[in-house]
């Protein structure tokens, strides 16, 4: 094994030596050693996976390696010009993914950088627009009368109209009979047509929105409708992805790109995904390659495929290697990817079922109470008509005679005819119809015309009303299903599946216990965090922490054990995460003339708790100004310190174990 990893790391070390220079990252411009540490790829480190951990002699030997360079390197910080260089390696996923290769059949085939080769037939892949509408000009009708129909209410309502056009009934206005139900039917209809012609405006914003593809060796401006497989997309930072991308390239050296997926999954975390480092070697506009990958599936925590560069050896691409359609891209001043999904064919539009008929829980308990009530008229209706069958037959000698029901017309002296009598039986259900008309009133229409009335007031109220409008965004309120207005406030039960549904994944720092010593006296503390300057910027905290004196004042000028411990602590809480510091201006200082230079630092990472620990050891001292994927900067009290990947790779694994073990 020994000799193929060697020429691996030389492998490695011939494509680190043809990457171009590094594009400066945004959160790198307040730091005072940008200019110095903007070197070549060959000199910055590659990308390594905190999750890497290899099983059998392969774990024993990292391990190994691990401990030494953690030996040598001990715990003093770096120099600010000294980076540490690490091998490749491969995450989980990707290792998983290649375990298992992909057949032809099974496989989709997208050439990068070349669209037409791509869709060429009989692999024509469909566009980029997306369709989240559920009725077109021809299909409202019928599919709007099929959904209207599942009301009980309105069945019952059909069919008492349908009685009424019996002409042996005796019903005056049989066409007034139908107006009640065709005037709620036709309210119904024009609120969910508005509903949807929303829907179609949105989608028809969506399918316009612009993107930068790559056209004849330079990027140009498309809609997002016309985005083919196979084509490279440039997207900025906070920007939405248009279209399921493997990503190729991005402005950090070593590949790295930060992604928020709330709009897929509903985490407001940064993810982090992964450029391969032989996409990074070659410009954009000279990538080749096929990219083998699965075929569209729902799956949106799994992906598997492979890239084949220029012939070269096919280099594995697992889930940290994809973005997908609707997240957007953080931190991260631009990132390029070559299409491999779009339209309906990506993971958001596969798992979108539609626009669903919402029904309340108000609905629902009259469609039951509405069966109830039929029942008991269809038995009602029924004894009338047995009892009136019982009449007839005891009377069957009288009913030629009796006006009502004399079975011969006598009008005519030369010949008498039979006159309104169809049989014993035809009269006993003729007898039923005319029972049920005459007892409609136990379920009235006008009920349910008046909700659907209600409805529309009351959505027309909530988006007119003035409590209800947001500042921030300059956004009304919106009723986007009128059918559930009445379920607004009836919360019976609250599932979670954990704190941070309820908390808003807002974690907070209240108090501390180092070395035996309990620091929770935060009430005298200061809580306006600790800011520090660089290149005459003065940086601060997003969020104000309560910090305890007698802590504060260990860090600063205590000696012993107990203080040693105490900057140890706060000192794994600003390294050991996965916390990225963005610069931000303040709002509220906009109008301040002497606030210009002053800016905020806000931790973005994938967990609340650690972004809580961060912004703490802020408050502390420990301000977290720089990470990269190869080092992190931290300002200790005004002092700059450098610590590279490397150095904290064995810190982390002791501070997990360190929590694991006094968690359980």
């Amino acid at each position: 094994m020994r000799p193929e990893r060697q020429s691996g790391e030389e492998a490695m070390d011939v494509v680190q030596a043809r990457l171009p220079d590094p594009v400066p990252s945004p959160i790198l411009r307040h730091s005072p050693s940008t200019s110095r540490s903007l070197r070549s790829v060959g000199d910055m480190p590659s990308v390594t996976f905190a999750g890497d951990m290899r099983s059998g002699s392969c774990r024993a030997e990292s391990t190994a390696s691990s401990f030494e360079s953690f030996r040598r390197a001990g715990s003093r910080p770096q120099p600010v010009g000294a980076v540490a260089r690490m091998p490749t390696r491969r995450s989980a996923s990707e290792r998983a993914g290649s375990q298992r290769d992909l057949r032809d059949e099974d496989a989709r085939f997208v050439y990068v950088n070349d669209a037409a080769r791509t869709n060429a037939p009989p692999a024509k892949f469909p566009d980029n627009s997306v369709t989240t509408t559920k009725y077109s000009v021809l299909t409202f009708i019928p599919r709007n009368l099929y959904e209207q129909f599942h009301r009980v209410a309105y069945v019952y309502f059909l069919i008492l109209a349908a009685l009424n056009q019996v002409p042996q009934l005796g019903v005056f206005s049989p066409v007034a009979s139908v107006l009640p139900l065709a005037f709620v039917l036709g309210v119904t209809a024009v609120k969910d047509a508005y509903e949807d012609w929303r829907r179609h405006r949105s989608d028809k914003t969506e399918n316009n929105r612009t993107a930068s593809v790559l056209v004849d060796g330079v990027f140009q401006p498309k809609p997002w409708r016309e985005i083919q497989v196979g084509e490279l997309v440039r997207v900025v930072a906070n920007e939405t992805l248009p279209c399921d991308m493997v990503l190729v390239s991005t402005s950090d050296p070593t590949g790295v790109a930060y992604v928020q997926t709330i709009n897929l999954d509903g985490e407001s975390n940064l993810k982090t995904r992964y450029a391969k480092q032989e996409t990074m070697s070659t410009p954009p506009e000279a990538l080749a390659g096929l990219i083998k990958c699965e075929k569209p599936n729902r799956n949106i925590y799994g992906f598997l495929a492979t890239v084949d560069l220029d012939g070269r050896r096919a280099v594995s691409l697992g889930t940290s290697n994809i973005m997908l359609r609707g997240c957007e891209l953080k931190n991260t001043a631009w990132a390029i990817g070559v299409a491999v999904y779009t339209g309906r064919d990506t993971k958001v539009m596969l798992n979108n079922s539609g626009a669903p008929s919402k029904r309340s829980r108000l609905e629902t308990h009259t469609n039951r109470e509405t069966i109830v009530l039929a029942v008991v008229l269809t038995l009602l209706c029924t004894l009338v008509s047995l009892l009136a069958g019982i009449w007839l037959s005891d009377h069957s000698d009288e009913l030629g005679v009796i006006p009502y029901f004399r079975k011969k017309d006598f009008s005519n002296p030369n010949e008498a005819e039979k006159y309104k009598w169809y049989g014993t039986g035809a009269q006993v259900v003729f007898t039923f119809m005319m029972a049920v008309i005459q007892f409609q009133v136990m379920i009235p229409i006008a009920l349910f015309i008046s909700m659907e009335l209600v409805r529309v007031g009351q959505a027309y109220f909530m988006v007119q009303d003035e409590h209800m409008f947001d500042d921030k965004r300059q956004a009304k309120f919106q009723c986007r299903a009128l059918n559930i207005n009445e379920d607004l406030g009836q919360i019976k039960y609250v599932f979670s599946d954990k704190t941070g549904t309820l908390t808003e994944n807002r974690m907070e720092f209240r108090c501390a216990s180092v070395h035996g010593g309990d620091f929770s006296e935060t009430d005298g503390g200061d809580a306006d965090g600790h800011a520090v300057a660089a290149d005459g910027v003065v940086l601060r905290p997003k969020t104000a922490v309560k910090t305890d004196p007698k802590l504060m004042a260990m860090l600063k000028d205590g000696t012993g054990a107990k203080a040693d411990a105490a900057r140890d602590f706060f000192l794994t809480l600003v390294t050991c995460n996965t916390i990225v510091p963005i610069i931000v201006d303040d709002d509220e200082d906009n109008d301040d003339p002497a606030a210009a230079a002053a800016k905020l630092v806000e931790y973005q990472g994938e967990s609340p708790d650690e972004q809580a620990l961060v912004y703490a050891a802020a408050a502390y001292g420990y301000t977290l100004v720089e990470r990269t994927s190869g080092h992190i900067i931290i300002d200790v009290f005004g002092t700059r310190q450098r610590y590279g990947r490397r150095t904290h790779h064995l810190q982390i694994l002791c501070f997990r174990l360190l929590f694991l073990f006094f968690w359980l």
